[in-house]
């Protein structure tokens, strides 16, 4: 009694506005973890009809001639018995052109269309999809990037097997090459959490975004949307945005088996990495105001409680109680993390989350305001 009365009244009114903060962040972080993020390392694949389509694999490139040349026959040789891939050589300068006659010469199920420049008329990625979604012949069709390659010869097989006649929309996972260093760590971690963050969604039928180096839809679910109409002003956007539009809880299903991913190179310094962010990050404000909430709920609470957790420690009582809670939470997602790396195949990053999920945050938003204050155009890719 003697502890709650001194409790009371050493503890000011600042004091208890930072512990009913911290509580609600607490709070809103178990449930995101507990209930949302969990459900990728309870996820099985439901049994699927042994009938296969024919895909169309659509990989845009730009001045990808050494990419295209290393990359391209990964897509050519896979295992599956009736696919065709569609190189859209969009306005190369390089020797891409070359590369890809080359590689016609062995590969019949290659197609290559081509667009050319016009210095009247500047375009992004979303027109040389288009261009290759209307040059498939098939009408489920899977899209990655020149810069990628498949994990396995089973990745047609394992993506599009989740084609009905409900699922139109399967979203894949797109990882970063495990190298040296701790910009590896810090790319393939962020990486790591955006997978988790839409898979996890996707699964409770949430699907808000999807990443344009693995995933697959139906031409006529494109042809619904009327293409990249809704979004045509915005340079980037070809998949998360198109996946924000398009997905709804019943049309939308994902892959995360290991041979259905995609690797590709990570970037080699930050400042290469803070600039691709940066333009990663430019399509978010376009969301559905329901998809930015959410998004923002869970990167908002996790601000507040490392915030009002430091805040905390500099009081008597308080800061048992903040680490109390603290190490609670810690635990918490340590689990779920751990769950999901393993499902993932990321399990070294473990450890370095400690350091990088009180980081990330702060990262993200160094980059969001950058774009702010100084907007960047998206490149092409």
């Amino acid at each position: 009694m003697v502890f709650f009365e001194q409790l009371i009244s050493s503890a000011g009114l600042a004091v208890w506005v930072l512990s009913g903060v911290m509580l609600m962040a607490f709070l809103i972080q178990l449930i995101y973890y507990l209930g949302t993020f969990s459900k990728i390392h309870r996820h099985r694949h439901p049994e699927l009809s042994g009938r296969m389509h024919g895909i169309s694999v659509i990989i845009c490139a730009r001045n990808e001639a050494e990419n295209l040349r290393k990359n391209l026959p990964a897509f050519l040789d896979q295992v599956y018995p009736d696919f065709e891939v569609v190189v859209v050589n969009d306005c190369s300068t390089d020797d891409s052109d070359e590369v890809l006659m080359t590689l016609k010469l062995t590969y019949p199920n290659l197609h290559v269309t081509s667009i050319q420049e016009d210095r009247k008329f500047t375009h992004g990625k979303k027109l040389a999809v288009t261009v290759g979604i209307k040059a498939a012949k098939f009408d489920h069709m899977l899209f990655s990037d020149a810069d990628c390659y498949p994990a396995s010869k089973n990745w047609i097989k394992l993506m599009s097997r989740h084609f009905s006649s409900n699922k139109e929309l399967i979203l894949g996972i797109g990882k970063y090459e495990r190298k040296k260093g701790l910009l590896n760590l810090l790319v393939r971690y962020e990486t790591f959490m955006t997978a988790m963050t839409y898979i996890s969604f996707a699964i409770k039928g949430h699907a808000y975004m999807g990443v344009g180096r693995n995933m697959g839809y139906r031409k006529d679910l494109f042809y619904k949307h009327k293409g990249f109409a809704s979004h045509l002003k915005v340079l980037s956007g070809d998949d998360d945005l198109f996946v924000n539009e398009a997905s709804t809880r019943q049309n939308t299903t994902v892959e995360i088996s290991t041979d259905s991913f995609t690797y590709s190179t990570p970037p080699d310094t930050f400042r290469k990495w803070f600039r691709q962010k940066r333009r990663h990050l430019t399509t978010g404000k376009y969301y559905k105001a329901s998809s930015k909430f959410s998004l923002g709920a869970e990167l908002m609470s996790r601000m507040l409680f490392y915030g009002t957790f430091i805040a905390l420690l500099t009081f008597d009582y308080w800061k048992y109680v903040a680490l109390g809670a603290f190490f609670l939470l810690v635990i918490n997602k340590l689990i779920v993390i751990k769950m999901n790396m393993k499902r993932l195949d990321e399990r070294d990053l473990l450890l370095p989350s400690l350091l990088l999920d009180p980081l990330m945050p702060l990262l993200l938003g160094i980059i969001r305001i950058a774009n702010i204050f100084r907007p960047r155009e998206p490149k092409w890719n």
